[in-house]
């Protein structure tokens, strides 16, 4: 009867439509299949043994065998599997249990299935990508096609594809400028000879630093700078050279600068530790460290000493005070490295080296690179002379003619007699002049910081082995001005620091030094804009002086924390700045 029953099941279950054969739904599975894909991975080991010994599919009443030819075979095995004894080892278990998790949860749907999840676009304030390199190379296929289609025009409108007004400007008279700058340069090295008498002078003499070292080495700079401002006017350079190298004798000055009053300190410093040698005769005052961006208050180094002295009881210092006040002495003149001590660094090759280094303070030591990457410094050198190939192009087809057009409509002597230039009409020819110099200036000022920033000093750096490439900050997320200077220009703003804000805060305070800062830079601004257009008007320094009341606005409790509105803000007054800014010193 039941061989009957066998072969009549046989039979007709070879006329049976069947569906593909699969695994066995697992009850561990059923349980699941409300939840996600990942939680197939938390099916025990004893439901996995369930499921394989007791559930089998059913197809019209007929009894599939749990066989494993009814598994469906995957991309990476055979579909076959080993039955795992009952008395088998815990170890064997626990291997086929592991087995059958990883084929659950690489299995396949019939219908494509989407994993959803609470996750941010990439452009979110709170996303994690913030990988913009993409637009990056936007940025320069954007220019690309901008000069290709300048140079179509031209090619066009004059048979050349590019214009010879700005290019003939960089080869006029370039042997005088060579010269010049070597020479400008060269004559900074009278500071090191100085340096070494100012050391050499006796701790009361009129030649050391605090005495007449000081005085002499600022009116020696002072008239260091007015020589080399006067020698492009001199030789009549064109404005493209007098930039250059007036930029040029800025960034030297400054570096001049640190040098010598920071080794003037350093001497003085080294004058008090020796006479520390004989702590009767000797000064004992504690020492006084400056305000850094870690210690912006700036701090006495002896406290203890310090509330003695405002207490005026007269006490002395005891022995720990005054190896205390030692201590202090001989690490600042000890590099921070701990390599090299002062005077150590008074050497030529040590001075020729800060020149070189891409940085305005000057340091005993410098952190370095084991090797120049070659591959970097010429790809920087490369991305200098296109940057500069781009700026020629915009400055020639995009900025020249806007600013010769309207000189020309404001020239009086080009209006007729019955026809003088209203107020109004000078207003509207400012406005649209401004209005079309927008873009341009935005390009030429992003441009600028490139290939400044990160090109050039970038190659020195490489060229230098000087390790710390932090020239700038993330300045295009800036909220406000103050924001703005210290992130967009760190080595000046690392200079601007060290000798006007920490030097004059002790005696002015936090408010009055910070005026002085801005004071100092806006002067420096305008000595600049006045040099290249010689006008002097003052536009430069009433902008940059403006930055202070902007900031004062922003941090008002209406305005601050606003960081979207602050920075659309910036963006707007930067852009709008540099072509009113220019347009103001050429056509008024």
């Amino acid at each position: 009867m039941s061989s009957t029953s066998a072969e009549a099941l046989d039979g007709l279950a070879d006329n049976l439509l069947r569906p593909r054969p699969r695994k066995a739904i697992h009850a561990g599975q059923l349980l699941s299949q409300s939840h996600s894909h990942s939680q197939l991975s938390q099916i025990s080991n004893a439901s996995d043994l369930d499921a394989n010994r007791n559930l089998n599919l059913n197809l019209n009443g007929l009894r599939l065998p749990d066989t494993p030819e009814n598994d469906r075979a995957t991309g990476m095995t055979s579909g076959r599997s080993t039955p795992i004894p009952l008395d088998a080892p815990p170890s064997v278990k626990s291997l086929s249990s592991a087995r059958k998790q990883v084929r659950a949860e690489q299995r396949r749907r019939l219908f494509p299935t989407i994993e959803y999840a609470s996750r941010v676009s990439h452009f979110d304030p709170n996303s994690d990508y913030r990988d913009f390199h993409g637009f990056f190379n936007l940025f320069w296929i954007g220019l690309a096609i901008m000069a290709i289609t300048s140079m179509l025009r031209n090619i066009k409108d004059t048979g050349y594809p590019l214009r010879v007004q700005i290019w003939g400007l960089f080869t006029d008279k370039l042997w005088h400028l060579a010269v010049a700058d070597f020479t400008m340069v060269a004559t900074t090295a009278v500071v090191l000879p100085l340096q070494r008498v100012f050391r050499a002078a006796p701790a009361r003499g009129a030649l050391t630093w605090a005495r007449g070292g000081m005085a002499l080495m600022s009116i020696l700079q002072l008239v260091w700078l007015l020589t080399w401002i006067a020698v492009p006017f001199m030789f009549d350079w064109a404005w493209t050279a007098q930039v250059f190298f007036l930029l040029h004798t800025m960034v030297i000055l400054m570096k001049m600068h640190s040098y010598a009053f920071y080794n003037g300190h350093l001497s003085e410093t080294e004058k008090r530790l020796r006479a520390l040698d004989d702590p009767k005769t000797a000064s004992r005052a504690p020492a006084y460290l400056y305000p850094t961006p870690d210690n912006p208050m700036g701090t006495i180094a002896s406290p203890k000493r310090a509330e003695s002295h405002k207490k005026g009881d007269g006490s002395e210092p005891d022995d720990d005070e005054i190896a205390q006040l030692r201590d202090d002495l001989a690490r600042e003149l000890t590099s921070p490295i701990g390599n090299i001590t002062y005077p150590a660094n008074l050497t030529w090759a040590n001075y020729v080296d800060y020149i070189c280094c891409p940085t305005l303070c000057y340091e005993i030591e410098y952190p370095r690179t084991e090797a120049i990457d070659w591959q970097n410094l010429l790809s920087k050198i490369a991305a200098t002379f296109g940057c500069i190939f781009l700026l020629t192009v915009i400055s020639e087809d995009f900025i020249l003619p806007i600013l010769s057009d309207a000189s020309a409509r404001l020239d009086p002597a080009l209006r007729t007699f019955g026809s003088p230039l209203t107020a109004l009409e000078v207003l509207l020819i400012l406005s649209e002049t401004i209005s079309w110099l927008l873009f341009p200036f935005m390009l030429t000022f992003l441009l600028v910081f490139l290939v400044i920033f990160e090109y050039v000093l970038g190659a020195f750096a490489e060229m230098t082995h000087f390790a710390d490439r932090h020239f700038y900050s993330d300045w295009w997320n800036s909220t406000d001005w103050m924001e703005f200077s210290r992130e967009w220009n760190v080595p000046v703003y690392s200079f601007l620091r060290r000798h006007v804000y920490s030097v004059s805060r002790p005696h002015i305070g936090k408010a009055n030094a910070t005026v002085i800062t801005f004071l100092i830079s806006a002067v420096g601004h305008e000595v600049v804009m006045a040099c290249i257009t010689k006008k002097l008007r003052g536009y430069g320094f009433i902008c940059q002086m403006l930055q202070l009341p902007i900031v004062m606005l922003q941090q008002t409790r209406w305005v601050r924390g606003k960081k979207t509105l602050n920075n659309v803000c910036f963006w707007c007054s930067m852009i709008l700045g540099l072509s009113l800014i220019c347009s103001l010193y050429v056509l008024v």
